[in-house]
C-alpha cells in the first residue's frame, strides 16, 4: 500500500494522474479500460480532476460501487444522478452501466451486473471509506471478506446513514434509504488496482482502524492492506491519528 498525504485539492490532482496513466496503460495492452467510480462528498474534487484529464474515455467502461433501493435516479442523493452530473456527461465513456436501486426485478439487476462484472474485468476501482469504515454499502455487519457474490443487497446500518444525512443528502435521517445494492468486497479486491482517495477529519478514525486495527470484517476497510496494489490518497486532517502514515 502506498500512502500520500498532502492537501485535499492537490491529492485530487495527483490521485487523477495516477489514474490516468492507469487507464492509458489498459486501453494500450487491451484496447479498453473497466473501472469503478464512486460516490460522495469527499469524492468530489477527484472527480473534478479526473474529468479534465486527456484520458480517451471513449475506449473506457464505467461501473459504479453502489445504490439506494427504491430511490428514483432523479433525487439528488442518487449516486446514478451524482455520477452522470460529475462527470459521466462531461466524458462521453464508451459505456456507463448504472446500477439500477430503483428497478421492480432487483434479482434481474443483480443476475446482470454480476454478468457484467464477470465479462469486463475491473482494471481499476476508485474508492473511498466511509466514516464507519465501509467499502461501498459493506458495512459492518453485512460486509463479508469471502463473499460468495460479486453485487448484494445489503441493510445500511445507522452510522451510515447517519453520515448520508449529514453530507446534506436528505432532508432527514428518516428520508435516508434503509436498504442498498452494493458491489461485495471480494468484487472490489478482484480489480488490478485500487485508488483511495479519503479526505476529511471525520475520516481520520476509520482510517485509524483500518490501517493500525486488526483486519477484521468490523472494519471492512481494513482489508485492503491485502491487496497487492493499493493507493491510499489521505489529506492531514483524515491522516491525523495515525502513528506512522507511512508504514501502516
Amino acid at each position: 500500500m502506498n500512502i500520500f498525504i498532502q492537501k485535499h485539492e492537490l491529492q485530487a490532482q495527483k490521485a487523477a494522474f495516477d489514474v490516468e496513466k492507469r487507464i492509458s496503460e489498459a486501453i494500450d495492452t487491451k484496447g479498453m479500460a473497466h473501472i469503478i467510480l464512486a460516490t460522495g462528498n469527499s469524492q468530489l474534487k477527484f472527480l473534478e480532476a479526473l474529468r479534465k484529464r486527456p484520458i480517451v474515455w471513449e475506449k473506457v467502461i464505467i461501473f459504479h460501487l453502489d445504490e439506494y433501493i427504491g430511490l428514483d435516479e432523479n433525487h439528488p442523493a442518487s449516486f446514478i444522478r451524482y455520477l452522470r452530473e460529475n462527470i459521466i456527461k462531461h466524458i462521453n465513456p464508451f459505456r456507463f452501466y448504472p446500477l439500477e436501486g430503483n428497478a421492480s426485478n432487483l434479482f434481474a439487476v443483480l443476475k446482470n451486473y454480476t454478468y457484467l462484472l464477470e465479462k469486463h474485468p475491473i482494471d481499476l476501482a476508485c474508492i473511498g471509506i466511509g466514516e464507519n469504515g465501509h467499502l461501498a454499502f459493506n458495512d459492518p455487519g453485512v460486509a463479508n471478506f469471502k463473499d460468495p457474490h460479486l453485487i448484494k443487497e445489503v441493510e445500511l446500518d445507522h452510522d451510515c446513514r447517519m453520515q448520508q444525512y449529514n453530507e446534506g443528502w436528505f432532508d432527514r435521517l428518516d428520508a435516508v434509504p434503509k436498504k442498498a445494492l452494493t458491489l461485495t468486497l471480494p468484487a472490489i479486491m478482484k480489480a488490478k488496482h485500487i485508488s483511495c482517495f479519503v479526505p476529511d477529519e471525520r475520516k481520520a478514525q476509520a482510517l485509524k482502524k483500518a490501517l493500525e486495527g486488526a483486519i477484521i470484517e468490523s472494519c471492512p476497510a481494513s482489508i485492503l492492506r491485502e491487496h497487492p496494489s493499493v493507493n491510499l490518497y489521505l489529506d492531514p486532517p483524515s491522516a491525523q491519528l495515525l502513528s506512522d502514515p507511512f508504514d501502516p
